[in-house]
């Protein structure tokens, strides 16, 4: 059986209109395909919707039995139409830890209060999970904290961000000047491998220090930020994930003999990903 909505459309303003000329002038359709449009109807269900009066088409019991469903789907169909219309489809993000936790509750605060009856999944890992997760389609956009090398992956700059070095504030390294050695001898706290906070101070930092002493890796800023405060060593993490910390001076930063640790946060999207109007309109959110 295949039924189509049209046919429905067809048999429910025949049955309001009492004729297929009438039927026709409602839906802009010529009499020939309105009464093709129901001949196929009645043959698929096997029954007669409409006892024939002269010119005049009287719904029977058959169709008093399906007016009601006609109207239902119609209208989920009507439901459909409008959703994809003006997009407003579950959008899903997935975010690195940073980002998910610092930096998209106040965007998503933003977009919901504009957009309440928007649905967002957004799921929070470390930079390669979320790039697999764009790599495989499970997820619509992603939001890292370091480059991504995988060429089915499209990669755009988004937003600048610092690193800083931070010690509780009788730490050691505090006590003295802070030079390339004095970092290498402190015990650093750093988040695990596969983050992308992890790859950049790698980069831009440890580089320099050829051999540095590494006390722990942890996988939340959280648990970095604790474990820091209560003095079992030094880390590196954004600026805005130890901001308030800094504010009320249970963490210090540390000065650097280098200049600053500046890093780009991206967003990316598989090539063959379609952005749509609803993906667009959230990207805008994030630039705000």
């Amino acid at each position: 059986m295949h039924i189509t909505l049209r046919q429905l459309e067809v048999f429910t303003e025949v049955l309001k209109g009492g004729s297929t000329t009438q039927a026709s002038q409602a839906l802009s359709l010529s009499q020939s395909a309105v009464s093709a449009a129901l001949s196929d109807l009645e043959g698929q269900l096997g029954v007669q919707l409409f006892d024939r009066v002269g010119k005049r088409l009287v719904v029977n019991e058959h169709g008093r039995l399906l007016y009601p469903r006609a109207v239902a789907l119609l209208e989920q169909g009507n439901e459909i139409e409008k959703m994809f219309r003006e997009d407003n489809g579950a959008i899903r993000v997935y975010a690195s830890s940073t980002i998910g936790n610092y930096i998209l509750p106040a965007v998503i605060a933003r977009y919901r209060s504009d957009f309440p009856g928007l649905p967002i999944e957004l799921s929070v890992g470390n930079s390669m999970d979320v790039i697999n997760a764009v790599a495989d389609f499970r997820v619509d956009i992603g939001l890292i904290e370091g480059p991504c090398h995988m060429a089915e992956v499209v990669t755009v700059p988004w937003l600048e961000d610092e690193l800083v070095v931070f010690a509780a504030p009788d730490s050691p390294v505090l006590q003295q000047e802070v030079t390339l050695e004095t970092l290498a001898a402190a015990p650093w706290i750093l988040r695990e491998r596969g983050s992308g906070t992890r790859e950049i101070v790698d980069y831009l930092l440890l580089s320099h220090l050829p051999e540095f002493r590494l006390e722990m890796e942890l996988g939340n800023s959280e648990a970095i930020k604790h474990a820091v405060r209560h003095g079992l060593g030094i880390s590196c993490l954004s600026r805005r994930v130890i901001a308030d910390q800094l504010a009320y001076g249970v963490l210090v930063e540390v000065p650097l003999p280098l200049p600053r640790l500046v890093r780009s946060l991206y967003y990316i999207h598989h090539r063959q990903k379609h952005l749509s109007r609803a993906l667009m309109r959230f990207l805008q959110y994030c630039e705000k």
